[in-house]
């Protein structure tokens, strides 16, 4: 078996995987594997992973299937990986030198979740923003996810953790295939069946924002969609974990979060759309998910039930 496995779904990707490859490779890991995953690319991406096949058979592994979206390559990667840890890489994406140096340390002692910050840099390396986080040495996951669910913006991003494979395994956890925000509705449960996690301040991640990436974000239509698919992963997830043997404060904290992150939802949507959207909410009685703990949170309650009924009236 292999220490970690880095799995990364391919799409199109042809003048990013030099760099993206490279920054893997210069991790000098001594037992690793690299799953490519090519999504049906129509480019030269296969020609480019190809040539690092060549020179580095002995730990590579390269599959091509049929375009199906990233959840479902992801899921592809998880079923060939071998390595104990999982860590997930996207193409246009890289990382930094020193990153399996921070880690290692953490995997050696059987830590089950190792979470590093990221880093927004443009097409040249530069550096656009730092992306804010808790960091603390080794707690439960039940824990971790208490200290991460209401500071974290990047909390269910797969791209900032070294995950022990068996969690996918044991929980039979994959990622919602056909749907927007997938990791919306799995991150925050790898994270709770998590023995033990650390996260670490350190930048370990670059996440490449692109013309492209930019220009598809302006897409109202995909925009809709997410919404739509994450008030799915809200129910699905809201469902399962009253059914997970976990501690009442970490049910509690969980359903605060995914209750907070539907909410936000409704502000990128516009006119009908959202009074629509908030019609859903309230017919799910979200606001009996935020517990009153402290004073930030009851007015974060009436401020929600102020602004449901409003929209509803405007109607």
């Amino acid at each position: 078996m292999k220490s970690l496995s880095i799995i990364i779904p391919v799409y199109n990707n042809e003048k990013d995987l030099d760099k993206c490859l490279t920054s893997i490779l210069n991790q000098n890991i001594d037992d690793l594997e690299i799953v490519v995953v090519n999504d049906g690319s129509t480019d030269n991406s296969e020609k480019v992973i190809k040539k690092y096949q060549e020179k580095y058979d002995n730990i590579f592994k390269y599959y091509f299937k049929e375009n199906t979206g990233v959840a479902d390559t992801r899921n592809y990667g998880l079923d060939k990986a071998e390595g104990k840890y999982i860590m997930f890489v996207d193409a246009d994406d890289y990382l930094d030198t020193s990153l399996y140096k921070n880690v290692k340390k953490y995997m050696d002692v059987d830590t089950d979740l190792i979470k590093y910050k990221l880093q927004i840099v443009d097409e040249n390396g530069k550096t656009l923003e730092l992306i804010p986080g808790a960091n603390f040495e080794e707690t439960s996951g039940e824990e971790g996810f208490s200290k991460l669910y209401d500071t974290d913006v990047l909390l269910d991003s797969p791209c900032v953790y070294i995950i022990k494979k068996e969690i996918f395994e044991k929980n039979k956890l994959r990622f919602k295939t056909g749907t927007e925000h997938e990791d919306f509705g799995l991150i925050p449960f790898v994270i709770i069946y998590a023995k033990k996690m650390v996260a670490l301040n350190f930048y370990g991640y670059y996440y490449v924002q692109s013309k492209n990436s930019i220009t598809r974000n302006n897409d109202y239509n995909k925009t809709l969609k997410k919404a739509y698919d994450a008030l799915k992963h809200y129910d699905t997830a809201i469902d399962r974990i009253n059914n997970v043997n976990v501690l009442k404060k970490t049910k509690d904290d969980f359903k605060i979060y995914y209750t907070n992150a539907i909410i936000l939802k409704t502000n990128t949507l516009k006119d009908e759309d959202k009074i629509k959207f908030i019609k859903e909410l309230k017919e799910r009685k979200i606001y009996k998910n935020i517990k009153i703990r402290n004073l930030k949170q009851f007015i974060k309650k009436i401020i929600l039930l102020i602004n449901i009924d409003w929209y509803l009236k405007i109607k």
